[in-house]
């Protein structure tokens, strides 16, 4: 059985419910070892200097960032710690959206959230919740040392963690030559598109997940299969959960109580006419927000190129 990604939270509001983060994909690709055509054994990698090509041991390994060919800034694990979010086992939930307002560019890849002990209730709240509501929510999630934009995405019984892609990491459409304009100026009659509706329209069905496979895997087994029987065959030598959170919301939790909170300090601002009104009555003017502070981060240069992986055989 799967084990979990890790164990914390999930946010939303004043409620946390428990959770366990757990992968919702698997690999089913056939997996290949590279062998020495002249003795057929494995070949393996090593890190080796550039310039010397003496193996490097992982103890001697920094990470650096090339700003420029052959410039490096090394970072130090401290300096890729402070940039890392505060917030770790948390899938914290800023906002819900309609489920129909994100493209499926943005998607990337699907977790699944799994209640822990006696966290069931504020679990299927949620997932009713965004059910009946046709909303999603849009969270920010730390998983090891990354923090990913997320959303939390009702699917049948269980509530799913799908990673998103930021708006910066697409490509805008817009780069490459794509056809714009009507139908009628690519000399498209209605005929046309009215028998390629018909065309649609005659090849449409439900949904139906169980009715695709990988067919390339499939043959590339049997291949397999037939080259083990022809004798093509070559020998070689051969964690605990987390404590729950002390404001974990569990199933005897006063669910009422919490939400009323976080209602109350999500109101929406009111408009600006009203609010202009409540100030003239009691004659104090809006508060001004709270400048973020920013954090200093040494980096530290290096004079001379560093050491890069390579790939040697053996």
């Amino acid at each position: 059985m799967a084990r979990p990604i890790w164990t914390g939270t999930l946010s939303f509001g004043l409620l946390n419910v428990p959770v366990s983060l757990m992968p919702g994909e698997r690999s089913v690709d056939l997996h290949f070892r590279m062998l020495d055509s002249r003795s057929n054994t494995p070949v393996r990698y090593e890190r080796v200097n550039a310039e010397t090509g003496e193996e490097v041991p992982w103890k001697e390994i920094v990470k650096a960032f090339e700003y420029s060919k052959g410039n490096y800034v090394v970072l130090e694990p401290e300096d890729i710690k402070s940039a890392a979010a505060d917030g770790r086992e948390v899938v914290d939930v800023r906002t819900f959206v309609r489920a129909d307002a994100i493209g499926p560019e943005y998607f990337e890849k699907p977790y699944v959230l799994v209640p822990g002990k006696k966290a069931e209730k504020g679990y299927v709240l949620l997932r009713e919740t965004l059910e009946r509501t046709g909303r999603i929510g849009i969270a920010r999630v730390v998983i090891r040392t990354r923090e990913y934009l997320s959303a939390v995405i009702p699917r049948g019984h269980a509530l799913v963690l799908m990673l998103m892609r930021y708006p910066q990491e697409l490509v805008d459409t817009a780069d490459y030559k794509i056809p714009e304009g009507a139908a009628a100026n690519y000399r498209i009659s209605s005929r046309e598109i009215e028998m390629a509706g018909q065309l649609v329209e005659s090849m449409s069905d439900e949904w139906n997940p169980a009715d695709y496979r990988d067919e390339f895997r499939d043959r590339l087994r049997k291949v397999i299969e037939k080259r083990m029987r022809s004798k093509g065959v070559v020998a070689t030598e051969t964690e605990e959960e987390a404590a729950m959170p002390e404001n974990a919301t569990t199933n005897v939790v006063d669910f009422m109580s919490l939400l009323q909170k976080s209602l109350a300090s999500h109101r929406r601002t009111p408009a600006k006419k009203s609010a202009a009104k409540a100030a003239g009555k009691s004659g104090k003017g809006a508060r001004a927000g709270k400048p973020a502070t920013k954090k200093k981060s040494s980096t530290k240069k290096a004079t001379a190129k560093k050491p890069s992986a390579t790939r040697k055989a053996s």
